[in-house]
């Protein structure tokens, strides 16, 4: 089969936005943005980032070790994730460390500081085991697996993997395989001869990557030597370095796009600013890949890249709770603290009872749903309530349409046939925040809830509190009362509750005076007394 570098011309962009604070990705087909990713100076994710830690706790209860790796929150590493790995996006090929060549050339084995972890873990050891192999106090290496979110710190595996373009070495995995979204079984077998043929380190192993498909071998190579060098870097500290640090950092959104997006099928590049476009030439020219030179270009256009490329009014529907389909219909997305929770609905569709009709809506739900969750970056489970369908056939076909649509996912997900109810449960990865907890703070004034009590609302509380007040000091002759609210809550009550608060003043005898004070939630009140202030609450 003969393979071509450049591809279909599909008319698929790279957007990059670079600026001082902020660095903005887009990854655009026929104009259409497929992948948004965004990253801030001071604010970057350490997923994929090693680290040489120290055990601070062991956790039995949680089968499970906090480790101080150096961040502002213990990291959390559960005993079945200090296990030797079993990686799923890979059949392994368990004849290749055999079938390597005993004279072919070995890299060096440097590695002598790592010798001590490699031992521990290529024993065969079970979850009891790990307390005794790693104390309090003790060292250990590990990856950060996903960000720490909310409250929760940094997860964390022993399982090292350090991806490249087309492979991802595996230090202390003697396995080797190919990914499983490479289909051709032609083209597996080559794969797997090349990786037969690369000159690993003694107990190492690594994985093809999508990226690999119909690369020569010396693609390869050239890729497990940077990969040897970056690790083999760590070895060279063995003496000055001091748990906790870092050994090895992910590379920053630049990088990312250039390994993971960059591919043949991109038809071009486009970057906004000079220096950011000469690295990314030099990073193409290091790869062996001079022939993508031509694909990358640098905008000089006075309106902002994003603006020049649509892309600006496409970000703003990412953070939209509603998402129209083509057929008229539209998806509802909410996030909550247990689920995300996705309703389809029909909408203005022709005939949206017609049952072609809820077919074709839900088909286009479901395709969407798989990109909405790319975008938004958003995980963990999902829920998504399609139009009901008569038929399992219908059924099926929708259940088929989602498991192609998040094939081109990164993130590990899995999904469940939609059930009787018309409900498809699936569950996405999630390794950082999402992109709206990365852009939004929550909102001061509502504290993150989108809803503030009404002004009707406020005046019954209002009315309660002072009732309750007045029986209770009905015994005091000198009793004042000045009530200090919101002077949008006030405006309401002297249109709305001027009698009630005037039967109140005769029921007890009392007068009640209104001040409005800006600097209140417009949900909170006080009442107090007017000569010295006090709040009979």
């Amino acid at each position: 089969m003969m393979w071509n570098f450049f591809g279909k011309q599909n008319d698929r962009k790279i957007i990059l936005n670079c600026e001082k604070i902020e660095t903005r990705m887009a990854l655009l087909n026929k104009g259409r943005i497929e992948e948004y990713k965004v990253e801030r100076k001071g604010d970057e994710s350490i997923a994929g980032s090693i680290y040489l830690g120290i055990v601070v706790k062991i956790a039995q209860s949680l089968d499970a070790v906090f480790v101080n790796i150096g961040t502002d929150k213990n990291g959390f590493l559960h005993f079945k994730d200090m296990l030797p790995a079993t990686y799923d996006m890979i059949e392994s090929s368990s004849e290749h460390k055999d079938s390597r060549s005993k004279e072919g050339k070995r890299h060096s084995g440097k590695n002598a500081v790592l010798a001590k972890y490699a031992q521990k873990r290529r024993k065969r050891i079970d979850l009891k085991d790990i307390p005794g192999l790693f104390p309090e106090g003790s060292e250990i290496l590990v990856q950060v697996v996903k960000d720490a979110i909310g409250t929760k710190g940094p997860k964390l595996t022993t399982n090292i993997s350090i991806p490249g373009r087309y492979i991802v070495l595996l230090p202390f995995s003697e396995n080797s395989g190919v990914s499983r979204k490479i289909e051709n079984t032609e083209e597996r077998k080559r794969l797997q001869a090349i990786l037969r043929s690369l000159e690993l380190p003694d107990g190492m192993g690594c994985i093809c990557r999508t990226n690999g498909e119909g690369r020569k071998e010396v693609y390869f190579k050239n890729d497990l030597q940077i990969l040897l060098d970056l690790w083999n870097k760590y070895a060279d500290l063995e003496n000055k370095i001091k748990a906790p640090c870092i050994v090895f950092k992910e590379p920053d959104l630049v990088q990312k796009t250039i390994r993971d997006f960059a591919t043949e099928e991109i038809d071009q590049i486009m970057i906004d600013d000079h220096d950011v476009f000469n690295y990314v030439r030099n990073m193409i020219s290091s790869l062996d890949e001079k022939n993508f030179l031509k694909k990358v270009s640098l905008y000089k256009g006075a309106e902002p890249i994003f603006e020049h490329f649509r892309v600006e009014k496409q970000i703003d529907e990412i953070f939209s709770r509603t998402i129209k389909l083509p057929s008229g219909g539209f998806l509802c997305v909410d996030e909550t603290e247990a689920l995300i929770a996705i309703d389809v609905n029909s909408g203005s569709s022709r005939g949206k009872d017609h049952p072609e009709t809820i077919l074709r809506t839900n088909l286009e739900a479901a395709e969407e749903t798989a990109r909405q969750l790319r975008l938004r970056n958003i995980g963990g489970i999902v829920v998504i309530d399609f139009i009901d369908m008569r038929g399992a056939k219908e059924r099926d076909m929708v259940f088929d349409a989602m498991t192609k649509a998040i094939e081109n996912d990164s993130a590990k997900t899995k999904i469940l046939p939609i059930s009787r109810f018309g409900l498809m449960e699936m569950t996405r990865q999630r390794e950082n925040e999402s992109l709206s907890d990365a852009v939004f703070d929550p909102c001061q004034y509502c504290s993150g809830k989108g809803i503030v009590k009404s002004p009707t609302t406020i005046r019954v509380e209002i009315q309660r509190a002072i009732g309750e007040i007045l029986k209770k000091y009905r015994k005091e002759k000198a009793l004042s009362i000045r009530i200090n609210v919101h002077p949008q809550i006030l405006s309401n009550i002297k249109n709305e509750d001027s009698g009630t608060l005037n039967e109140l003043e005769q029921k007890y005898g009392r007068h009640l005076s209104f001040r409005a004070d800006p600097s209140l939630h417009i949900e909170k009140f006080t009442v107090v007394d007017p000569d010295t202030g006090v709040e009979y609450l």
